[in-house]
C-alpha cells in the first residue's frame, strides 16, 4: 500500500516542482497554466483506464482485461490473475457438474432434485421416462402440477418417508415405481425413483402360483383325510403300529391342510383385487368370543383375563380381524407353557388410536428374532414350531390384515419374560359407542 501512494504521488509533486520554478522565474500566471493542464490531462488519463473498466465490465466473460496506463496497470494486472483464476475455478466446477449430471444419467434410477415448494431444480433421464418430465422445459415448475396422482400429492406432503411410495400406472398402466424422499439442505429434496415393474409381475406370478398350488392341493388332501380318518374308526383294525401310522398319517395331513389354508388367506390377503369389506366391527363382542375360544384351546392350562377399556367399535371386516386377533390369542396360548397367564386388552390410547393388546407369560423372544417374525416360514423354534402345529405363516397374516386396515403391529417381548403383540389401529377407523351408526 505504501509503494502505491509514493507511485501516485510522483506525478503530482514532479507537475508541483515544475509549476513552483516556472512561478519563480516566469510568475505566477505560467505557474498555475501548467499545473493545471498537468492535472487535467492525469483526469483524462484515468477517465480513460475507467472507461475501458467499465466496458470490460459490460462483458467480462469474452472481453479481456485493458492493459491501462499508469497506476491502472498494476490495478488491470492483478485483476486478470484473478479473473483467470476464477474462470479456472468456474471450468473445474462446470466439468466436476457435467461428470456428476454424467454419472446421474448412467443410473437406472430416476432422480429430480426438488427446490423450495417442491419446484424442480432438475431431473436425469430417468426420471423424465418416468414421471413424463422435460428437463429443459419444466425446470422451476411444481413437481406436482406435472405427477399429479393423489398417492404421490400425499407422498410429498408427509414429514416421514421412511417408507417409500409403491405408484401404479404413473405414465403407463404397467408402469410400477418405487418413490423415495430424501430430505437434505434447508428446503431441498432428493426425489428418486425406481421401476419395480418386473419385479411387481414376478411377485404376482409367485402369488398366483401360490394360490393355484394350494387350491390344487385342498382336494386330495381332503380325500386323503378322509380316508385315513375312515381307516382309524374301522373296528377290524387292531394292530398298534398301523394304528399309530394312521394317526400320525391323519395329523400331519391335517397339518398341511392348514398349512393350504393358510397359504390361500395369505394369496387372497395380497391380492389388490380382493378390496377391504368395511362393516361396523362390535370389538368387545368379538373379545369375548375370543376369551371363549382361547379357553377352549388352552382346556384349562391356562389363566385368560380380559380387560375391556373402551366400548368403542372400529370400521373394518369382522372376518379378518376375528382371524387377526384370533391368531394372536393362539400363539400365546402355544407358546405359554401351563400355568401360565395371558391378557386380552382393548383400550383407547389418549391420541385416539385405538388398540388390540395380547399379553402373555410365555418363553419370549430373543431380540434378533423379533424383526424377522411376521416373514412367511419364519420360525424362532422349528422343533417347537411342529410340536406346536403352527404354519409359520400366522404373523404374516397378522400382518397383512393390519395394514389392510391402516393398522400397525407391534412386537414387544423378552426372552424367559413373556411377549406383547399390539395391532394398533388409526383414530380415523374408531367408531365411538354412543354413536347410533355403531349399531350393527
Amino acid at each position: 500500500m505504501s509503494d502505491f501512494w509514493r507511485r501516485a504521488s510522483i506525478f503530482p509533486v514532479y507537475l508541483f516542482l515544475i509549476a513552483l520554478l516556472l512561478w519563480l522565474t516566469a510568475g505566477a500566471m505560467p505557474a498555475a497554466l501548467v499545473f493545471g493542464i498537468g492535472m487535467t490531462l492525469q483526469y483524462f488519463a484515468h477517465l480513460r483506464n475507467l472507461a475501458a473498466f467499465n466496458r470490460w465490465l459490460s462483458d467480462p466473460d469474452t472481453r479481456a482485461v485493458p492493459d491501462g496506463t499508469g497506476l491502472w496497470v498494476d490495478a488491470f494486472s492483478q485483476l486478470n490473475k484473478l479473473t483467470k483464476r476464477r474462470r479456472k475455478e468456474r471450468e473445474q466446477h462446470a466439468a466436476a457438474l457435467l461428470q456428476m449430471e454424467q454419472a446421474t444419467s448412467a443410473l437406472p434410477e430416476g432422480v429430480v432434485i426438488l427446490g423450495e415448494g417442491d419446484r424442480i431444480e432438475w431431473c436425469n433421464p430417468q426420471a423424465e421416462h418416468h414421471f413424463g418430465l422435460d428437463g429443459d422445459r419444466d425446470v422451476g415448475q411444481q413437481i406436482t402440477y406435472l405427477a399429479r396422482q393423489p398417492e404421490f400429492v400425499q407422498y410429498l406432503a408427509r414429514n416421514s418417508f421412511a417408507e417409500p411410495l409403491v405408484l401404479r400406472g404413473m405414465r403407463h398402466d404397467d408402469l410400477v415405481l418405487s418413490i423415495k424422499l430424501i430430505a437434505y439442505g434447508s428446503s431441498k429434496r432428493l426425489l428418486i425413483s425406481r421401476d419395480i415393474t418386473h419385479l411387481e409381475r414376478i411377485e404376482t406370478m409367485r402369488r398366483d402360483f401360490v394360490a393355484n398350488v394350494s387350491h390344487e392341493l385342498r382336494t386330495p388332501l381332503t380325500v386323503v383325510n378322509g380316508f385315513v380318518e375312515t381307516m382309524q374308526d374301522m373296528p377290524s383294525l387292531e394292530n398298534d403300529m398301523a394304528r399309530r401310522a394312521l394317526q400320525l398319517m391323519g395329523d400331519q395331513t391335517k397339518r398341511m391342510e392348514n398349512l393350504v389354508n393358510d397359504l390361500l388367506t395369505l394369496s387372497r390377503l395380497e391380492n389388490e383385487q380382493n378390496i377391504l369389506h368395511e362393516e361396523t366391527v362390535d370389538v368387545p363382542a368379538l373379545m369375548n368370543t375370543l376369551l371363549e375360544e382361547g379357553r377352549v384351546l388352552s382346556n384349562g392350562q391356562h389363566q385368560l383375563k380380559l380387560e375391556i377399556e373402551s366400548g368403542s367399535r372400529l370400521s373394518g371386516s369382522i372376518s379378518e380381524l376375528h382371524s387377526a386377533f384370533g391368531n394372536l390369542v393362539t400363539n400365546a396360548i402355544r407358546y405359554t407353557p401351563p400355568g401360565g397367564g395371558i391378557q386380552l386388552r382393548w383400550y383407547e390410547q389418549p391420541d385416539g388410536h385405538m388398540v388390540f393388546c395380547v399379553r402373555d407369560s410365555g418363553i419370549g423372544i430373543a431380540p434378533q428374532h423379533i424383526s424377522r417374525l411376521t416373514e412367511r416360514f419364519y420360525r424362532v423354534d422349528r422343533s417347537r414350531s411342529r410340536e406346536t402345529g403352527g404354519t409359520g405363516l400366522g404373523l404374516a397374516i397378522v400382518k397383512h390384515i393390519a395394514m389392510r386396515h391402516q393398522a400397525q403391529l407391534n412386537i414387544a417381548s423378552e426372552e424367559g419374560k413373556g411377549s406383547t403383540f399390539s395391532i394398533v389401529f388409526p383414530a380415523k377407523r374408531r367408531i365411538p359407542e354412543e354413536d347410533p351408526t355403531a349399531i350393527s
